[in-house]
């Protein structure tokens, strides 16, 4: 007998794009709400051609596999709700639906006539999840953003680089997905303060507001000791501490050694494995499982600050004998001692070689009509009661028009085939997809 989701009858109108607000409903979706998107090819920038199709395939709108990781668990509408027909369906959709979520800047939705005061009218319990780069208040609300730029004024581009060069910034857009998992959470906020009162509300979530907490040990080094941040080293990364550089407070915990990424055996591009030891007992364990070797009794590397002013010395020892060991074989030793070490993976070792990874569902396989069967991350989370899971990959463009228009919102086979001669449904100087000519027949 299949379980219940735990938003089992919950439907979102989704009108986010690119990231930030597909990745919340992506798991709003994962936790079993109906997810229709409203899509638009013309403006529809995640779906755009993707370095991410693969090879084999033909760049559409439909084969893009970053889209498709990000949009799992939805059903597509595509519809023009800047014309007058399509503003009058999308209307009746949110009159039978719970949530609203959309990520364009303050403005966009307000011009189209789908603001919050706008829909309160259609249905007073709607929770309308608003997720802008800078929010609908305050003298900078019409601003635009991206991640990167998002990240820069909330303080974390600052913090990223090496001394005295320019501010480095984060190789990924991170303020898309913190950005959506707070979309997430709010929404499941806003959904049970409805379901205890029966009032919706606007919730207003900036993208460049909810990034600034990931600041929160620079934020209180200014409160608390008064001291700016700066790049005053090598950044923490692989080292606690850089040899050479300023011993200053790196935000990542104790400033230990040894503290690095040891390259492993058959020494290629990806045999590193990441070993932290936190305290002199911990060294003495991992001394254990090096075999006691006679150069770890040197008194330079009995406690951390030896350790530290010798640590170009000690890498080099612990690199000679971690390269006799794979990455897989040399983290399960450290393990059986109480030594954090863990081997640095690759796209591929996540994927299909992590046992661990393998054993919590996380990358599973879904057939799409596009892309074929392969396989899409899962929730990263377990629900004993109500399964959090990928149900549905991610749709066509377009793909379920016909189910919504005609079995959700009660429009004729006649009034979907007008839609789609007038561009309610679909522009009229694009060619139509095959299975949009099936709808028709």
């Amino acid at each position: 007998m299949l379980r219940p989701r735990a938003l089992e009858n919950v439907r979102v109108v989704d009108f986010s794009w690119v990231r930030a607000g597909p990745w919340a409903t992506r798991w709003l979706g994962a936790l079993g709400a109906e997810i229709i998107k409203i899509e638009w090819p013309v403006n529809e920038r995640g779906r755009l051609p993707s370095t991410t199709t693969p090879q084999n395939l033909e760049v559409n709108l439909n084969t893009s596999g970053n889209f498709n990781d990000t949009n799992v668990n939805k059903k597509s509408l595509s519809l023009n709700v800047r014309s007058a027909k399509g503003l009058e369906i999308v209307k009746r959709l949110i009159a039978v639906s719970d949530i609203v979520i959309e990520n364009f800047s303050s403005r966009v939705l307000r011009n189209w006539g789908l603001g919050y005061d706008e829909l309160c009218k259609i249905k007073p319990a709607i929770v309308y999840v608003s997720m802008s780069g800078y929010g609908h208040t305050g003298r900078n609300h019409h601003y635009t953003t991206f991640g990167p730029v998002a990240q820069s004024v909330a303080g974390l581009t600052y913090l990223s680089g090496l001394p005295d060069q320019p501010p480095a910034g984060w190789g990924w857009s991170y303020m898309d997905d913190t950005g959506g998992m707070y979309g997430a959470m709010c929404a499941l906020t806003g959904l049970y303060h409805r379901n205890m009162t029966g009032q919706g509300q606007h919730i207003d979530l900036s993208q460049m507001v909810a990034s600034v907490p990931l600041n929160g040990p620079a934020l209180l080094d200014f409160t608390v000791n008064g001291r700016g941040s700066s790049r005053a080293g090598y950044p923490p990364g692989n080292r606690a501490h850089w040899p050479g550089t300023p011993l200053v407070n790196n935000y990542r915990g104790p400033t230990v050694a040894p503290h690095n990424a040891y390259r492993t055996d058959p020494g290629g591009y990806n045999d590193w494995c990441v070993i932290v030891c936190h305290s002199d007992e911990e060294w003495r364990r991992l001394v254990q499982v090096m075999g006691d070797p006679s150069w770890a009794a040197a008194a330079n590397f009995a406690t951390v600050a030896g350790r530290l002013a010798h640590q170009e010395e000690l890498d080099e020892h612990i690199e000679a004998w971690s390269l006799t060991l794979g990455k897989y074989e040399l983290t399960e030793r450290c393990q059986a001692a109480g030594v954090r070490a863990l081997p640095v993976q690759s796209a591929e070792d996540r994927v299909e070689h992590d046992p661990q990874l393998r054993h919590r569902e996380m990358y599973l396989e879904m057939e799409h009509p596009a892309l074929g069967r392969h396989k899409v991350q899962n929730a990263p989370f377990k629900l004993s009661e109500t399964p959090a899971e990928n149900y549905l990959p991610s749709p066509l463009i377009g793909q379920h028009t016909q189910e919504i228009v005609e079995g959700l919102l009660g429009y004729s086979h006649d009034e979907l085939r007008t839609g789609f001669a007038d561009g309610t449904f679909w522009p009229t100087q694009q060619a139509r997809f095959p299975y949009m000519e099936e709808m028709l027949q």
